[in-house]
């Protein structure tokens, strides 16, 4: 099926590494199509983190935007600079803690801004550890085919050289490619679910 590149495409996510781990993939898509991709997670503490999350972001031809800490004041002046179309960010039950923060600020964040701005038009959560939330499985909805940006996706992966990458993230990345991949028939796949804003959800453009 013909890709459909949104003019630009946000990520909200806790740490430097996740936007390459949980929607890299999908990311190099957009950029490679046209579209404006940021990249937002808060300033890390450990040294070194921060320059990866820049070598991982231009891997995937993305915008890095660094903040100090994720309120809802912060996340609100970021989504009204870029006013993007698409926004992605963890699991509202997500597994990890800091991974659920962020969600939920960023929710808290949206109404005043869509009722203002329109924007965004879609929000996506992503996936995570295993594909396991606290509340279970996460439900196959949007699934993306990344195996043009696959290697992509591992080598952004790969500058957060500080990280278990080879030995934990590396391989639980190809796992759920190829899970996802295998659900619609191509070789490497992420999987997105839509997040009601004002209680829309993204229209459906086939059955």
């Amino acid at each position: 099926m013909p890709f459909t590149t949104p003019a630009s495409v946000l990520t909200v996510m806790a740490h430097p590494d996740d936007a390459e781990l949980w929607a890299g993939g999908t990311l190099a898509r957009c950029s490679a199509s046209g579209a404006a991709v940021t990249i937002a997670v808060p300033h890390h503490t450990e040294p070194g983190r921060d320059t990866e999350a820049t070598a991982g972001a231009t891997i995937l031809g993305a915008t890095l935007h660094q903040y100090d800490q994720p309120t809802v004041t912060t996340l609100r002046e970021l989504l009204l600079a870029v006013r993007p179309e698409v926004v992605i960010t963890h699991p509202l039950r997500d597994v990890h803690p800091d991974h659920r923060a962020v969600a939920d600020t960023l929710v808290a964040a949206l109404p005043d801004v869509v009722i203002d701005t329109g924007h965004p038009y879609r929000v996506y959560t992503a996936d995570s550890y295993n594909s396991l939330t606290l509340d279970g499985p996460i439900p196959a909805h949007t699934i993306i085919d990344i195996t043009d940006t696959y290697e992509q996706k591992q080598r952004a992966l790969a500058a957060h050289a500080s990280q278990p990458i080879t030995d934990h993230f590396g391989p639980m990345a190809e796992t759920l490619a190829r899970l996802w991949g295998s659900r619609i028939g191509v070789n490497h796949a992420e999987n997105f679910v839509p997040l009601p804003i004002l209680g829309r959800l993204p229209a459906a453009r086939t059955i």
